[in-house]
């Protein structure tokens, strides 16, 4: 049995074409459907369905023989026990500095002001001003992070745009961009070695659907 790890939302939508190419077919619509495992045509492959965040954690602790996450997920898990084969080229955005409109990031930047940044994603932000030379205070949340500059909570986020809609309804400007992001195929290191005659099949599959 070859076990997929997905999430919700944009990045399942965006990868059941690329499972439909490879001859895979999820039995039930994983927001509408109550259940966690879901039975695909084929009865030697089954999908789970856990957040986002934990998808690295089940394959890299064999939850899951392969799974499907974004790169900003993997940027900040950083587990060893993961190999990625194939960039899938969905769910793509970018992952940017942003701040109030009325703040003079660049001339902050310059003088090397002491910045206060809030984000998800700590490790990514911590190496980034780290690189500028910045020193910073770090600020954890895991949502709404665009309240964080409004009210003062922080000088800058780090987080991921899309359109920018949501910055702009917010009177904030993405002013840097980290880097770009997109969802990557992932395996257990382990699993690969065990089980090449199995999921190296299904790697190939995935590499062909995302090529046609």
């Amino acid at each position: 049995m070859i076990t997929i790890a997905l999430s919700k939302g944009r990045i399942f939508s965006e990868t059941m074409p690329i499972l439909n190419a490879a001859g895979i077919y999820c039995e039930e619509d994983p927001e509408t459907s109550r259940k966690l495992v879901l039975k695909t045509n084929d009865e030697e492959i089954q999908l789970i369905i856990v957040r986002a965040s934990d998808v690295p954690t089940y394959v890299e602790w064999g939850g899951a023989d392969l799974g499907i996450a974004g790169k900003d997920i993997l940027d900040e898990y950083q587990g060893v026990g993961l190999y990625q084969p194939l960039d899938l080229n969905i769910a793509k955005c970018k992952m940017m500095v942003a701040c109030r409109k009325d703040f003079n990031y660049e001339e902050n930047v310059k003088k090397g002001m002491r910045l206060r940044v809030a984000s998800k994603y700590v490790d990514v932000a911590r190496k980034h001003f780290a690189k500028k030379g910045l020193h910073i205070d770090l600020i954890k949340l895991y949502g709404s992070m665009e309240l964080a500059p409004i009210v003062g909570l922080s000088d800058v986020i780090v987080d991921l745009v899309s359109s920018g809609k949501t910055l702009d309804a917010n009177q904030l400007v993405a002013v840097e961009e980290i880097g770009e992001i997109s969802s990557r195929l992932i395996v257990n290191k382990a699993s690969l070695k065990i089980n090449r005659e199995i999921l190296q099949p299904m790697i190939d599959k995935f590499t062909n659907a995302v090529a046609n």
